[in-house]
């Protein structure tokens, strides 16, 4: 057992956990955040996308310990006192997900190419989203949304 300390959703944690807990399974089973699914634990679909110090990483392949320090946010930091996020809302508007099992993932994916700050296009979209799956939607809506969502974060800062 080795303690854990980062900081999660903006709140610090410190929590002793086995070596070889993954970074899922710690925001999962440790802090009971349930939003960061776990579809193929082979880093092969996306769901379990969380972004650690501003860079989206596949928490089924990154381990607790290698966050040590780090700044992670997990779906569950989108939503603001009951309000939805702009790339919540235009997931929802655009009838981006259907099953929503990979939408964790691919809202935290389409928030950290938002905040990047540079003006995206479609193909920007579909490139970062490579590494995301969908087995219900297909991409059109997902892609549209988040270029509505992108821009609606960029007039709202």
């Amino acid at each position: 057992m080795t303690r854990v300390s980062l900081e999660v959703n903006g709140k610090k944690t410190s929590i002793d956990i086995p070596d070889n807990t993954l970074l899922s399974t710690f925001l999962r089973e440790h802090l009971n955040l349930k939003g960061t699914h776990i579809g193929c634990d082979t880093s092969q679909c996306g769901a379990c996308v969380v972004i650690v110090n501003g860079k989206t990483v596949k928490s089924c392949t990154m381990l607790a310990l290698q966050a040590a320090g780090s700044r992670v946010e997990t779906v569950e930091s989108l939503c603001d006192d009951g309000k939805l996020h702009p790339m919540q809302r235009a997931f929802h508007e655009y009838h981006a997900l259907q099953c929503g099992f990979c939408t964790p993932g691919m809202l935290m994916t389409a928030v950290a190419l938002a905040k990047k700050g540079k003006e995206i296009d479609e193909l920007s979209v579909r490139t970062e989203l490579e590494g995301n799956l969908c087995r219900c939607t297909g991409y059109q809506n997902i892609v549209a949304a988040i270029l509505a969502g992108a821009k609606k974060m960029r007039t709202q800062t």
